[in-house]
């Protein structure tokens, strides 16, 4: 099931609506609004996406008050204070509208890399889905580029939090390879869940999202940028899995013969965040693990509502 045009406007009118929310909330958990309804939107199901949003609108906050303009001069000592979050999306803001989006994107982007694992990874994800949408071929201004801004606003906000983390990918120098390398990834931490997420299955599910949202931006980005990414990424989803996958596995039975639409039809009437997006990149790597990893995800997490 490819990424499909939004011909509703749907997309639109939820991101205008979700950026006068925060991009967290109760001080330390995300707004999981705005890549939820860009995953809705993906699978063809734009008419959902304002039903959903209904659901989860008590979970939103508003927007953050703004502290001081971020400029050229003072951004170093803005980065990764999660205070500044509406400061660094204003900043955003301003630099996509100067140049090039993807231009903003490359010179940000290994700036970015070293804290990929803040805010427990979603920041990537939610620029991740920024990418697709505008890679898609839709409108390149409005909406879809704000969301842009307010992803790398809010990964900026977080940077500073996981400056320690080692490296663990293997040592990779091709960017074909590279890429090769998170698609595999993605893959293997999608069937992992299949087995292991009887443990924090919320929390686990950021194995595979976070490595493919990086796997979606790499079409805007130089291939110079590819190698970081892959070891940026692998750093996260081991980072991950060491903290939240169970010490066992469980058996994975599988279920059958399941079709990818019904799959994630399943997973929009669960109505949990995490589970459409789980969803979402599970139906990327497309083959019956994966989409059986989905239905465990149904199966273990509480619904929306």
């Amino acid at each position: 099931m490819n990424h499909r045009s939004d011909t509703t406007g749907a997309l639109d009118e939820a991101l205008e609506r979700l950026h006068g929310t925060g991009p967290e909330r109760l001080g330390r958990l995300t707004n999981h609004a705005p890549m939820a309804v860009e995953a809705l939107t993906a699978r063809g199901q734009a008419g959902a996406v304002h039903r959903w949003l209904d659901l989860y609108a008590p979970k939103l906050e508003e927007f953050p008050a703004p502290v001081e303009p971020v400029t050229e001069v003072n951004r170093s000592a803005a980065l990764g204070d999660p205070r500044r979050a509406a400061d660094w999306i204003a900043y955003f803001e301003r630099q996509v509208a100067e140049r090039p989006w993807r231009d903003v994107l490359a010179r940000w982007w290994p700036r970015l890399l070293p804290g990929l694992y803040g805010g427990s990874t979603h920041p990537v994800i939610r620029v991740g889905h920024a990418v697709r949408t505008l890679e898609a071929g839709g409108p390149q201004d409005g909406p879809r580029l704000a969301e842009l801004a307010h992803g790398l606003g809010y990964s900026a906000a977080r940077l500073a939090r996981v400056e320690g983390l080692p490296a663990w990918a293997a040592a990779v120098d091709d960017p074909d390879e590279a890429r090769r390398g998170l698609a595999e990834l993605v893959r293997a931490a999608t069937h992992r869940y299949a087995t292991h997420g009887h443990g924090d299955e919320t929390m686990l599910v950021h194995a595979a999202t976070a490595p493919n949202a990086v796997l979606r931006a790499l079409p805007a980005l130089p291939r110079a940028l590819w190698v970081p990414s892959l070891h940026a990424a692998w750093t996260a989803s081991a980072a991950v899995t060491a903290m939240y996958a169970p010490d066992e596995p469980v058996a994975y039975e599988p279920v059958g013969d399941l079709d990818a639409e019904e799959v994630f039809a399943r997973a929009l009437a669960h109505g949990d965040e995490h589970v459409i997006k789980f969803a979402d990149t599970a139906l990327d790597v497309g083959d019956q693990r994966a989409l059986g990893a989905v239905l465990r995800a149904v199966e273990l997490s509480v619904p929306l509502g």
